[in-house]
């Protein structure tokens, strides 16, 4: 969108009217995918702090209740469907603690995480993630040194992750195995909940 399209869906009433319908719906009915939709418009948009804070909360709540009812069932989660906005809650909310500097408890969400998905790129690429945060790497070392942000994923499910680095993942992942064998010895309690 150019400014002047921001500027046109920003001030126009029919638009503004249905996102806050669709806000109101998708909070009411608890469709994540709506309330992503919801979001995704309010931050490309800049409107109203205190409602996409809101709209947050109630993905992240969402979120939790529904990843608990699927481990309850016995599966993990897919990068399909609703399951990949609950990854992706999960997974904005570590990367949210690790621009904060919260090292654990962004580790211990991306831990989880690693764990409980049916996905090898994504969840090779969370530990690639995991290594950088037990070695206390701030979030813009950690893009500016081992994210390759010039290569394209060019399947869109990957389109919210970090998956692309600067290195072989798995030459890494091999060569960071103690580390991430420490990691998870001192956090697979967080599995067993």
């Amino acid at each position: 969108m150019d400014k002047e399209q921001l500027h046109e869906a920003r001030t126009n009433p029919d638009f503004l009217k249905y996102l806050e319908q669709t806000r109101i719906d998708a909070i009411a009915t608890k469709n994540i995918s709506a309330l992503y939709e919801v979001l995704d418009s309010f931050l490309v948009l800049d409107l109203q702090e205190d409602k996409v804070n809101e709209v947050y909360q109630h993905i992240l709540q969402i979120s939790s209740e529904n990843i608990e009812k699927i481990l309850e069932k016995g599966r993990n989660l897919s990068i399909d469907g609703d399951d990949l906005f609950y990854i992706r809650a999960f997974y904005e909310h570590g990367i949210e603690k690790w621009s904060y500097n919260d090292f654990e408890g962004s580790k211990q969400l991306i831990f989880v995480l690693s764990n409980i998905i049916d996905d090898e790129l994504l969840t090779d690429a969370l530990k690639a993630h995991i290594i950088a945060l037990s070695n206390k790497s701030s979030l813009d070392n950690f893009y500016g040194m081992e994210v390759n942000l010039s290569e394209d994923n060019d399947d869109e499910k990957y389109g919210y992750f970090i998956t692309s680095f600067n290195y072989d993942l798995k030459e890494h992942l091999n060569h960071n195995k103690d580390t991430l064998q420490k990691e998870y010895d001192n956090l697979k309690h967080l599995l067993e909940d």
